[in-house]
């Protein structure tokens, strides 16, 4: 908080395959930073920012313990608010990739009150369908991750935190904006196009616009091509300050 006053706040997380993600200077952090919003980064379970053990079961989040990724985040953000009080749920956002996009379904379906925007990059968020499907190339060597949902307590245990499985029917849900592309070959396209079309149908018809941008040439990995990749980022950018009332603020830069 500046001088008392709640600000707007971007929370990113990513959680899986014990990934640490460090704190680092990132200048396409900037438009954020110069319109006022603080950034955080949640060194949730699943990843291994805290050793091993953050990542391994029991205590970590992989297996039969993933939703302590899931759990950690929203007890990040609920800490954000209600102790630090640096924001509240109508300023603040947050957002993964892939695995980190499987985060952000997860959340907003535990607390869809808890945030204001959720910026979903290629999510996996058809957890149950992808994993049970080893006709897919990249599934079975996701089994050493998630588990096999072919094996009953697995298969129940999924059910519990698949972002496609878990959509509260009814309830108010934040601004939500996903990115795809057609040719992705690990969280395939019909993943958040189906994540989106449900979103829509079930939540309240006070929810946030649901939105979807379909690259049409694109991976996973998005634009190789500098430029272009900067120019996606604008597109994510532009949603999100534009729901957070922010897209007419003036940057404040210094020299």
């Amino acid at each position: 908080a500046v001088g008392g006053t709640p600000v707007p706040l971007h929370l990113y997380g990513y959680g899986s395959y014990g990934i640490c993600v460090e704190a680092s200077f990132r200048a396409t952090r900037l438009p954020l930073l110069d319109r006022g919003m603080i950034y955080v980064l949640a060194h949730i379970r699943g990843g291994a920012e805290m050793g091993r053990p953050w990542y391994e079961a029991p205590n970590g989040a992989k297996y039969l313990c993933k939703k302590n990724t899931f759990n950690d985040f929203v007890d990040v953000g609920r800490w954000l608010v209600n102790e630090k009080k640096l924001t509240t749920s109508e300023l603040m956002s947050c957002e993964g990739r892939s695995a980190g996009g499987m985060l952000i379904g997860s959340s907003i379906n535990q607390a869809p009150d808890l945030f204001k925007v959720a910026m979903l990059g290629v999510p996996f968020v058809d957890v149950v369908n992808t994993m049970i499907d080893a006709s897919i190339p990249l599934t079975p060597g996701e089994w050493v991750e998630w588990g096999n949902p072919n094996e009953s307590k697995y298969f129940q245990y999924m059910m519990e935190y698949c972002p496609m499985k878990t959509i509260k029917k009814d309830a108010k849900y934040p601004a939500c904006w996903l990115t795809a592309g057609l040719h992705d070959p690990r969280v395939q396209y019909w993943e958040p196009t189906k994540f989106v079309a449900s979103l829509r149908h079930l939540t309240s018809k006070d929810s946030g616009p649901v939105c979807l941008k379909m690259d049409m040439s694109a991976g996973h990995f998005s634009a190789s091509d500098r430029y272009k990749y900067l120019r996606e980022l604008a597109y994510d950018y532009s949603f999100m300050l534009d729901q957070l009332g922010l897209l007419d603020v003036e940057a404040e830069t210094k020299e």
